[in-house]
């Protein structure tokens, strides 16, 4: 029995998993890094412990097969991680010493970028869904959005966006099916948005 629930801690190597399973423009990035949980730090993990973050997991039979996370208010989750959930990630990754495709993600942890505000005016939320192969083409990656949708409008913000990598065309055509349009487009990504609640 598949179920969409809305996660908790525990859920975090679950979560983790999905995360570089897919990881890089959706395909699996176990390879590509020698530490598996350095996407999960950056992607997933926060939405899990920020108090105001919307969790949804994907459970099946053989455990976690996707997530949605997001938040209502971009700019005050950007300021959490940076005084709550970045400075033990520093601590444990030390810029010196990495390597390869996770001495970016380390960099990263040290210099997180924030949001433009111009992205947020009309579009202050934002999230992130990943869904494993098992689980795609089943109507499950819709659900996962508009439970999301539903959940950021109550919150009370009037807009949505996402990142997505430009080499991701299946994933950039599934958003545009739920009526996300380009906002901006930068090196290697594309950031997409859509108007959330009563038209």
């Amino acid at each position: 029995m598949t179920t969409l629930r809305a996660a908790t801690v525990h859920d975090l190597p679950g979560v983790y998993r999905v995360c570089v399973l897919t990881g890089l423009a959706g395909e699996d990035a176990s390879s590509t890094y020698a530490d598996p949980d350095l996407l999960g730090h950056i992607w997933v993990g926060p939405y899990l412990l920020y108090p105001d973050a919307v969790a949804l997991v994907l459970h099946d039979a053989e455990g976690i097969a996707g997530y949605c996370v997001g938040v209502a208010d971009t700019a005050a989750f950007e300021q959490w991680c940076e005084d709550v959930w970045l400075p033990p990630l520093r601590e444990h990754y030390p810029r010196q010493g990495s390597t390869g495709q996770d001495a970016a993600l380390v960099e990263r942890l040290h210099h997180m970028p924030r949001t433009d505000a111009v992205l947020t005016a009309a579009h202050p939320a934002h999230l992130h869904v990943d869904l494993l192969p098992r689980r795609q083409g089943q109507g499950w990656g819709r659900q996962m959005m508009d439970t999301m949708a539903d959940h950021l409008s109550t919150a009370g913000a009037r807009g949505v966006h996402l990142g997505v990598d430009e080499a991701n065309a299946a994933g950039r055509a599934f958003y545009e099916r739920l009526g996300f349009t380009e906002l901006r487009r930068t090196s290697g990504a594309r950031y997409l948005g859509r108007p959330l609640g009563a038209p």
